[in-house]
């Protein structure tokens, strides 16, 4: 498995890392000298003008001495490690803060080569050797310009405090990115992994092992995914033995009929059966005729309810004469069996909105069960209950049960429980599911409480009609 996304991830807490030091190399680096520079030369302009409006002035009024004054120059300049320098409008260099400079003029000196600015750096008309910040004030007696004291400082010592703040930024980056690689690891072991297990998982999945289990249990979205994906394995383990159980019902289902139909037949044409005894089995044919008839028509039924429904003929009747109708057409059934029916009905009649003959059918079907299941000599109670603008019927039996293992597969099509298979010898296993989108179809609801050797109750619920004035029956 190509690991892309984690090899996205390691690219770009490379680039992280790669571009926040260009970052600091070029761009930080540049704005921190500016900074300085622009700091640095509003304090020296700050101690120029001081110098200027003081020691300078008052030696050009004849206050101070020249001696006086260069002290004071050079104790700035020791304070400030710069030179200071006071020169006349014609670049003569009246006094100068550096003792070991023999230079006593400025070549082309023009202050107007400042500009607007009160600074600026290069090698001040050449007088320098290395780039230096020159910050001048005039000296100005009786607002007359006489000379200018000017503050040179190189741009080596502004440079080595960039650096130094440079360094720091560099710190500051590698802790970052320590911090970085931290949350990476977290990422990693909280995301990544988890994401890498699912997706081996989900390969086999993909690949028909439905055995391979997602070991992540963290209460967030990643571990909700991991166990609906264990869920839908579970699930997805069971669907081909269910598909091969559906399969070999339907393949049986059709197979026994045709297959006696055949023999039964054959045996005829050949004389295997004598003439006086065909009627016998002539009617077996018929039987399995009528039995594959009917497993024909089930599945018709079944192919109606589809993803689009079904169309319903709704109208109001009466649910518990309905009931008795259907009770009425097991009644040779029932004498065969010794069964009996217990009615207990809400009311003298009790109207709902359905489709009638759809409702007929629920009825029949799961009448039909509880009597194929019931033992002799028992009970089947119907009762319907008036609750919540909804009408609940009951069908309970006192037959064999259902195991608690198959009540969520009973109204799958064609199946059909253990239990079930010696005694419903004729069913097709797609009655109930018939039951189930019938009543799906009418938006409504339908349960079933059922205890093995105890019985089984299945309770449905229909829509009650408010208006009884205008039911139809």
């Amino acid at each position: 498995m190509k690991r892309t996304l984690y090899l996205k991830l390691l690219a770009g807490y490379a680039a992280f890392g790669i571009l926040g030091f260009l970052t600091i190399a070029t761009f930080t680096s540049r704005l921190t000298l500016n900074y300085i520079e622009k700091d640095t030369a509003a304090d020296l302009y700050r101690e120029s003008n001081l110098l200027a409006a003081n020691y300078a002035a008052n030696y050009y009024r004849g206050t101070m001495t020249l001696e006086d004054v260069t002290a004071h120059f050079q104790a700035v300049a020791t304070y400030l490690d710069a030179d200071t320098q006071v020169i006349n409008p014609g670049g003569q260099i009246l006094i100068n803060s550096n003792s070991d400079s023999s230079a006593s003029a400025v070549e082309h000196f023009d202050i107007s080569a400042f500009g607007a600015s009160y600074y600026q750096t290069g090698t001040f008309f050449n007088t320098f050797s290395e780039e230096t910040l020159s910050v001048f004030s005039p000296i100005t007696i009786n607002y007359k310009v006489r000379g200018y004291v000017v503050i040179h400082k190189p741009v080596r010592d502004l440079a080595s405090l960039k650096d130094g703040f440079i360094n720091i930024s560099y710190m500051t980056l590698a802790i970052i990115f320590l911090c970085a690689f931290v949350v990476l690891g977290l990422f990693t072991a909280t995301v990544y992994i988890p994401i890498r297990k699912i997706t081996r998982a989900a390969r086999d999945y993909s690949e028909g092992n439905f055995d391979a289990q997602i070991n992540i249990h963290t209460n967030d979205e990643i571990g909700y995914l991991a166990a609906s994906l264990n869920y839908m394995a579970t699930e997805l383990s069971t669907l081909e033995e269910d598909q091969r159980n559906f399969i070999a019902n339907v393949s049986h289902d059709f197979r026994s009929p045709l297959t006696s139909i055949k023999g039964y037949i054959e045996a005829i044409m050949d004389g295997t059966i004598p003439h006086e005894m065909q009627d016998k089995y002539l009617n077996i044919i018929l039987f399995e005729t009528e039995r594959l008839n009917k497993l024909t028509q089930s599945m018709l039924e079944l192919n109606k309810y589809g993803a689009k429904g079904t169309m319903l003929d709704i109208s109001s009747f009466d649910i518990n004469n309905t009931i008795k109708l259907v009770v009425q057409s097991f009644e040779g059934t029932c004498q065969e069996k010794k069964i009996s029916f217990e009615l207990i009905l809400t009311g003298h009649t009790s109207f709902v909105c359905a489709d009638m003959s759809k409702i007929q059918q629920v009825l029949y079907n799961l009448i039909d069960n509880a009597i194929k299941f019931s033992n002799p000599d028992s009970t089947i109670t119907i009762e319907t209950t008036e609750k919540n603008e909804k009408v609940f019927i009951s069908v309970k039996d006192t037959g064999i049960g259902i195991p608690k293992e198959s009540l969520k597969k009973i109204w799958e099509r064609f199946y059909k429980t253990d239990l079930s298979r010696g005694k419903d010898k004729r069913g097709t296993g797609l009655g109930l599911a018939i039951v189930k989108e019938i009543i799906s179809a009418h938006n409504e609801n339908i349960n079933v409480i059922s205890t093995e050797g105890v019985g089984t109750e299945f309770i449905f619920t229909l829509p009650l009609k408010q208006d009884k004035n205008e039911a139809i029956v």
